[in-house]
């Protein structure tokens, strides 16, 4: 059974492409974070570096005002440029035990999992958290094969020491189902960015899983 040890529940991962433009998408973000979102991670893969940076500085001074941490997919180099409370990796990037070596404990470091295997291999190699799935059917994670399902994640965070969060097609109808399963929090996109409006359904989720 893993901890929460890193101080929020709802880890919210970003996709400016669900939005027409770029303030509309920063606007969202803003909405959540002053709904009570405590954390962020900035997922922008395609974007160019320089691109990201700037995206990176105005998330930092957001995330700053709201008393939330702000984490960079797989971007080192940016997190540390931007002073993020952390970088988040995928399991094909860079290795955890590399990013430790670079960080130190400055920086927290999440891990993107996909299997009990890789979960327990980011935790041997230093890892502070890892999100684990998808457990449930989503588009954003087709590319992973079949939903893990709720058994196999339980007994995959049942395995674990450090907080696992459950992703892939978490909706509020199941959040309680996760908790139970292991989870320390849940990590989503389209459940609050996808939203009409982010701060509401941001909301919602923090009401749920408060009563989770």
């Amino acid at each position: 059974m893993s901890n929460n040890i890193v101080g929020f529940k709802i880890y919210l991962i970003t996709d400016r492409k669900l939005f027409i433009d770029e303030e509309f998408f920063f606007g969202a973000v803003e909405n959540a974070l002053k709904a009570g979102i405590k954390a962020v991670q900035l997922r922008e893969k395609d974007l160019p570096v320089r691109e990201l940076l700037y995206m990176a500085y105005r998330m930092r001074e957001m995330t700053v005002r709201y008393g939330a941490r702000l984490f960079v997919n797989e971007r080192l180099d940016v997190a540390v440029s931007v002073d993020a409370d952390g970088v988040h990796l995928g399991s094909s990037g860079i290795p955890v035990s590399a990013a430790r070596k670079a960080v130190g404990g400055k920086m927290m470091i999440g891990v993107s999992t996909h299997s009990a295997d890789e979960a327990l291999d980011a935790q041997k190699h230093g890892a502070d958290f890892i999100t684990l799935g998808p457990i449930y059917p989503t588009p954003s994670k087709l590319k992973y094969g079949k939903p893990l399902g709720i058994r196999l994640f339980e007994s995959a965070a049942g395995t674990l020491s450090i907080p696992v969060f459950g992703i892939g097609g978490i909706k509020q109808d199941k959040i309680a189902e996760v908790i139970n399963a292991g989870a320390s929090g849940i990590a989503l996109i389209s459940g609050i960015l996808g939203e009409a409006d982010a701060g509401v359904a941001a909301k919602k989720y923090i009401e749920t899983i408060g009563a989770a």
